[in-house]
């Protein structure tokens, strides 16, 4: 308690040092004077976001050069407010805060507030969006190896939220009910902000980040009902996504390198510029008919590779005790094993 109670003080004089010098700036000072009453909202920027599991519920987590900040203890020992969770910072557009928290934390000079990213375990990186919508055949090379023509316009579909995973999860096959289980390594786009008929010109501006993810798929049971997917695309498990959310302002979405990998050997290899409809015009479509909210979850599409993509003959679908990674430059590599 003692030592506690030392660490405590040590890091509010820190902080406090650095108000006085005027080098630190707080929550009021990350954004625009908020009215009276009123609290500053807006998005999280420069953050490489993650979720922290604990026996106590999942944390809001933020990775930075020295470790893994846990959100929840660093507002607690600096006596500052900030989101716990990665939903409530998507949900309550508390990035100002979190800003603030961070700069405070890496400033303190206290090492203790953070912890080694290997010994921590990962969750969800968002967990309670209200919709999870995604895009078929967005990749020209994706459409021509499946041999379909190429969208006029985009492909929808979803997935629920009892389908999402997390980094270093796993996927329980449901091998009672399907046999032939496919990836699809994708971008990932998480609303920030709600959005409501917007224009492409103005789209980006309502995303808070971008993960890598993997819409993961059963082909036979996506294909039984003819043009209707969602069965083979939702069951329990089959959207992980991770392991991190990086801040929208530091990504552009339309040029990423992005790969795939089943035990070690590369299947899916390209960059989002093989996108048919880009990130903005996903969103501006969206918007046109469902109103997107913070938090809000969109699988972009994946681009060629998938088993599906060959000759009937040589497709050998995954199974359990396969490992897939997958990849998008500058969003980290998210792993499963398959069970």
């Amino acid at each position: 308690m003692e030592a506690h109670r030392r660490d405590f003080f040590k890091v509010a004089g820190a902080v406090g040092a650095l108000a006085a010098a005027g080098t630190w700036r707080g929550r009021a000072a990350a954004a625009a004077p908020a009215p009276a009453g009123k609290t500053a909202r807006g998005l999280a920027r420069g953050l490489t976001l993650l979720t922290i599991r604990r026996g106590d519920g999942d944390r809001l987590g933020v990775k930075t050069d020295k470790g893994v900040l846990d959100v929840k203890e660093a507002a607690t020992l600096l006596g500052l407010p900030a989101p716990p969770t990665m939903d409530d910072l998507l949900q309550t557009e508390d990035g100002p805060a979190l800003n603030a928290l961070v700069e405070a934390a890496l400033k303190s000079g206290n090492g203790k507030l953070f912890q080694k990213e290997e010994a921590i375990d990962h969750g969800p990186v968002v967990s309670r969006p209200e919709k999870i919508i995604c895009v078929g055949l967005n990749y020209r090379k994706h459409a021509q190896e499946v041999k379909m023509p190429i969208p006029k316009q985009p492909v929808l579909f979803n997935k629920f939220n009892t389908a999402l995973n997390r980094h270093n999860g796993t996927v329980k096959l449901p091998t009672d009910i399907a046999k032939k289980f496919d990836y699809e390594v994708e971008l990932v786009i998480v609303m920030g902000k709600q959005a409501r008929n917007v224009s492409e010109a103005d789209a980006l501006s309502h995303v808070a980040g971008y993960c890598t993810g993997n819409d993961f798929t059963a082909r036979d049971l996506q294909l039984e009902t003819g043009g209707q997917w969602m069965l083979g695309k939702t069951p329990d498990q089959f959207a992980p996504l991770g392991p991190y959310l990086v801040t929208a302002d530091q990504i552009d979405p339309d040029n990423l390198k992005i790969e795939c990998r089943v035990n070690g050997e590369t299947r899916q290899s390209s960059n989002t510029n093989d996108l048919i409809f880009k990130t903005r015009q996903i969103i501006s479509y969206i918007s046109r008919a469902i109103t997107l909210r913070p938090g809000d979850i969109i699988f972009t599409g994946t681009p060629e590779g998938v088993i599906q993509g060959k000759p009937e003959a040589e497709r050998v679908w995954l199974k359990p005790g396969d490992k897939i990674a997958c990849s998008l430059e500058r969003l980290g590599e998210l792993r499963f094993s398959l069970v």
